[in-house]
């Protein structure tokens, strides 16, 4: 089987890119769906140093532009970043909840393995600030079990505050130590996001004004500075509603190494999918899914957890970065907590959890984010760091864990650097 490569990547600055006027309601959009489109497939070509008309195709990820923006049917939209050179090049849209473009990237992973594909584009995107809060939370839940849940009103902070209560439940944890647990996690990606220049909650953003570094300060907010947003989680256990996009090229490895310039390995890939409903699952305390993609991805690459030297996951909300890392295999189960309490996965750790700000800074438009997740990555295993660098140096082996849906989707992905 051919191996395949990344040879570029882009990621947009993520934010929210719309402002509406209380008195009129009209809504000034400064960064429109096609516009991140546009510039995320520019950026990502021009990284590469591959001539647009060579891309041989592209698979865009994005969960639901049409319920968000009206705009639906986004293969066409990504030929206007260049009109002429791929224009007739055959492109597609893959959804798969918040691992849209993670499934988007296999997808194009197993063109290019087909042989039927030299190089294709990879774009993740998402528009969600047109919406106002409760036009979000209600494209959000669709991907829910909507007939038990989305139209029960579970939400998604509800949805994951039963993986905080199976958690919890699980290992004895009590409700002043769960929540240490959930604000130190959150403290080390406000610390990481303020070192992104691409992040939602960068330098100058909330976190970094009101010094929300430690989980003491984050605890010792006042309730209508962090309330409950389902019990237990609470605003900052929350990611961003967000707008971006990101895109990767990806490519033959023999092609990839005669071309020149940073190359990295797509070297080992899982994909496994839980029952939709969490009522259908058993006890909330595990991605047990995620497990199992792990497991794949870790056995087609040949290494373990322990070889790992950076990870970005799927830090929706701050119990499942915990989940994420047990997941990975990064500290044993019910242990998780209690590491990012003692300091651990910070730059200066072995493996670096979300170099990036993850989700919870950087921000979460939810179709780019797997993109996202692969494209930082790639960045720092170029050695050329979007961000805060991994302090033990450039990363030789990464992986990504994007998680669609109540724990639902699950792709992960092993890295290997190349050059």
């Amino acid at each position: 089987m051919a191996g395949v490569c990344i040879v570029g990547a882009y990621n947009t600055k993520f934010g929210a890119f719309a402002k509406r006027n209380k008195e009129t309601g009209a809504i000034e959009d400064s960064a429109p769906l096609e516009a991140l489109m546009v510039e995320a497939v520019r950026g990502a070509a021009a990284d590469s140093r591959l001539p647009p008309e060579e891309l041989d195709g592209v698979w865009i990820g994005s969960f639901a532009p049409g319920v968000m923006t009206g705009q639906d049917h986004l293969g066409p939209l990504a030929l206007e970043a260049f009109p002429e050179a791929l224009r007739m090049k055959p492109t597609q849209r893959v959804e798969g909840a918040c691992a849209s473009s993670s499934l988007a990237l296999l997808n194009a992973l197993y063109a290019i393995e087909s042989g039927r594909f030299t190089t294709a584009l990879v774009l993740g995107v998402e528009k969600m600030t047109l919406l106002n809060a409760a036009g979000v939370t209600r494209a959000l839940a669709g991907a829910s079990r909507w007939a038990s849940e989305g139209s029960a009103g579970m939400t998604f902070p509800g949805l994951f505050a039963e993986y905080a209560k199976g958690y919890a439940a699980r290992y004895g944890l009590g409700e002043a130590e769960l929540r240490r647990m959930l604000a130190s996690a959150a403290a080390l990606m406000y610390r990481n996001g303020v070192g992104n220049p691409l992040a939602h909650f960068g330098r100058g953003g909330p976190s970094d004004r009101l010094g929300l570094f430690s989980a003491e300060a984050i605890l010792a907010l006042p309730d209508d500075k962090n309330p409950v947003v389902a019990d237990p989680l609470r605003l900052h256990d929350c990611s961003l509603v967000s707008d971006g996009a990101a895109a990767l090229v990806l490519m033959e490895e023999g092609a990839a190494r005669a071309l020149g310039g940073p190359a990295v390995r797509i070297a080992g890939i899982g994909h496994a999918t839980e029952r939709m409903g969490i009522a259908e699952r058993g006890q909330m305390h595990e991605l047990a899914a995620a497990k199992v993609a792990a497991a794949a991805a870790y056995a087609e690459a040949g290494v373990g957890a322990g070889d790992l030297d950076a990870v970005e996951v799927h830090d929706c909300f701050t119990i499942n970065q915990l989940l994420c890392v047990e997941a990975l295999g990064l500290c044993g189960d019910g242990t998780a907590g209690r590491a990012f309490m003692d300091g651990r996965f910070g730059p200066d750790d072995r493996c670096p959890v979300n170099l990036s700000g993850g989700l919870k800074a950087k921000g979460h438009p939810v179709g780019a984010t797997g993109a996202s997740m692969h494209a930082l990555l790639y960045k720092q295993m170029s050695g050329q760091p979007i961000g805060l660098a991994r302090t033990a140096g450039v990363p030789e082996l990464a992986a990504t864990l994007n998680v669609g849906g109540s724990g639902a989707t699950n792709s992960v992905t092993v890295l290997r650097r190349v050059r």
